[in-house]
């Protein structure tokens, strides 16, 4: 088996070995990964964070060593807190996005195997919220990205992207699919008792999850549906006052902190 980090601005995973094959998800800078199998021209990974499996391209791919990932697990890094922000290698210049990892971090530089990046941007070592207005801060610099099936970017992020990401700003790990994060957390019986930065989910006519948002109060939810937004939140569901229908209905609250 061997290990993997991603040394782009993002890298996007595949459902199947193919560049038309359905995005699943992206990696963001600084994420580590296992290597699972091999095919040709792309490898099957399994990321560190979530557990989540695709494809990513075999150019894309940088390997780490064993010591390296195991360090990673086991400390975690660093994370730009910058919509965007700037890396310099060798007076070379490497975009990051908001929620990227820094991996070895110190004293404004990361490192990935021998090379050393410059950041002088705004890095945090990711603290458990205490407060949700903290949470939802984080969640409040996704607002207006546009949306993206298995897209984790200021740039093209889906739901659960989203929330996955508020989170990790947060000092929480999510899942990375909206029925994987309905099992996480704690369940909020009633809407009445819900509190911001709960965590509410949608259901389809078939009753599967489709679906994922942060309450930002008792009524107001933000959530990724066309682009990051925030709409009215009821005992029914999600509440489009533009469109005056309502636009998912609602399945169930989890807590999470």
């Amino acid at each position: 088996m061997s290990f993997g980090i991603c040394e782009m601005s993002l890298v996007p995973m595949r459902k199947e070995p193919s560049h038309r094959s359905e995005l699943v998800s992206q990696i963001l800078f600084g994420e580590h990964y296992e290597v699972v199998e091999s095919q040709k021209e792309w490898f099957k990974i399994r990321t560190s964070h979530d557990g989540y499996e695709g494809f990513i391209a075999l150019n894309q791919h940088t390997e780490i060593s064993y010591n390296d990932f195991q360090f990673l697990q086991k400390n975690g890094a660093f994370v730009c807190f910058d919509l965007v922000q700037l890396l310099l290698h060798d007076n070379k210049i490497q975009t990051v996005i908001l929620g990227s990892a820094l991996p070895f971090f110190e004293n404004q530089h990361c490192r990935i195997n021998t090379r050393t990046y410059r950041f002088d941007g705004n890095a945090k070592f990711p603290q458990k919220a205490v407060t949700s207005a903290l949470l939802i801060e984080n969640a409040y610099m996704y607002l207006n990205a546009p949306y993206l099936w298995g897209g984790r970017s200021p740039f093209g992020i889906d739901c659960s992207g989203f929330t996955q990401l508020v989170y990790k700003l947060s000092g929480y790990s999510l899942l990375r699919d909206a029925s994987l994060q309905s099992e996480q957390g704690n369940i909020v019986n009633l809407v009445d008792e819900a509190m911001p930065g709960d965590l509410a989910f949608f259901d389809n006519e078939e009753g599967n999850i489709i679906h994922v948002g942060i309450l930002t109060s008792r009524d107001t939810i933000i959530h990724a549906s066309g682009k990051v937004r925030i709409d009215a939140f009821d005992q029914v569901g999600i509440y489009n006052q533009e469109t005056k229908r309502y636009t998912h209905r609602l399945r169930l609250i989890k807590r999470i902190f």
